[in-house]
């Protein structure tokens, strides 16, 4: 087993490899992370065996802190993507063969970001136990909100009365790309009065990612008289169908326009047949901070809780 650099001619195989892995989304690939450009350092590596590819790890240099490898830093989620060849001892060798290449090359620090279970289309947490046997520890765990769509809980009351209250009030959802722009400003509006920030994709950014990925990400707008009120922004994966962003103006507010929005997006993942709607995380600070009035309000459609894992490794102790 040896460890490669990932290079630029590696792309279409390192798509291809990724397709046929069942831990993999659209996220891990080549086209997705080099969105990026020059945003981020690359450090992803390339398991093999003698001329066979076993496993490809996506990685990027801390924006901060060279001396730091993350995966990946531009997504959400990042970890070690194999097509079923690394499970065990096995992983415990490619995960120790990557950090001792890193440490080799100046790295002080690597950070995994575990990909959730829901995005597994079979189980492959093999790596976890492979991080506890190397010493790794778990610092940060964000939480998020997931409908089962073949065992949700029962819908609240609350959202029960919210989603009649949007329906008499005349929300219409529409979905298309049409609504991007509308649905870009009422985004920017939400985080400024809420949070003081912008969304992590411009509107030029989702536009481009739109066109990279276009049976992949989708627009629902919740329209008032016409006008966007609120929308979601939906990353459709083969098991998954996740709000990568949620926003509603004051007038979307008033007359529960999400709750029909979200109705809608719900209905949509079980009629495609996905096992899953994932609402997002609702943390700040590194997960130390829970925003538990909004983890509520989407646990009240009848989801529970899902970690989103994040190990630390430190490397070159001592020397």
């Amino acid at each position: 087993m040896e460890v490669h650099q990932y290079q630029e001619n590696h792309a279409a195989h390192w798509d291809s490899f990724c397709q046929g892995s069942p831990m993999s989304t659209f996220l891990h690939t080549r086209k997705f992370l080099e969105y990026h450009g020059s945003r981020f350092k690359d450090a992803s590596l390339i398991v093999t065996e003698g001329e066979k590819w076993i496993g490809v790890m996506p990685a990027a240099m801390s924006p901060q802190d060279i001396t730091i490898v993350i995966s990946h830093p531009g997504i959400t989620y990042g970890g070690i993507i194999h097509q079923g060849a690394l499970r065990g001892e096995k992983m415990i060798d490619a995960l120790h063969l990557i950090t001792e290449y890193y440490a080799d090359h100046g790295i002080k620090e690597f950070i995994y970001k575990a990909i959730p279970h829901i995005y597994h289309r079979s189980p492959a947490e093999d790596e976890i136990y492979a991080l506890f046997r190397l010493g790794a520890q778990k610092y940060r765990s964000d939480l998020s909100c997931t409908i089962n769509m073949g065992a949700k809980y029962s819908l609240s009351s609350r959202r029960k009365r919210s989603l009649k209250k949007a329906q008499t009030s005349g929300v219409e959802v529409h979905v298309g790309d049409l609504f991007i722009s509308d649905i870009w400003k009422v985004l920017q509006e939400n985080l400024e009065r809420k949070h003081e920030t912008t969304p992590v994709h411009t509107e030029v950014e989702i536009k481009l990612l739109k066109k990279k990925f276009p049976d992949n990400i989708q627009f629902v707008a919740g329209l008032i008289d016409g006008k966007v009120e609120a929308g979601v922004v939906l990353f459709i994966f083969e098991e998954v169908f996740h709000a990568q962003y949620i926003c509603s103006s004051d007038k979307g507010y008033q007359v529960s326009a999400l709750d029909a929005v979200f109705a809608y997006c719900i209905d949509n993942t079980e009629k495609h047949g996905a096992s899953y709607f994932d609402f997002g995380t609702s943390n700040e600070e590194e997960g130390t901070v829970l925003n538990n009035g909004l983890y509520q309000f989407k646990s009240e459609f009848g989801g529970g809780g899902v970690s989103h894992d994040f190990y630390r490794l430190r490397l070159n102790e001592g020397k």
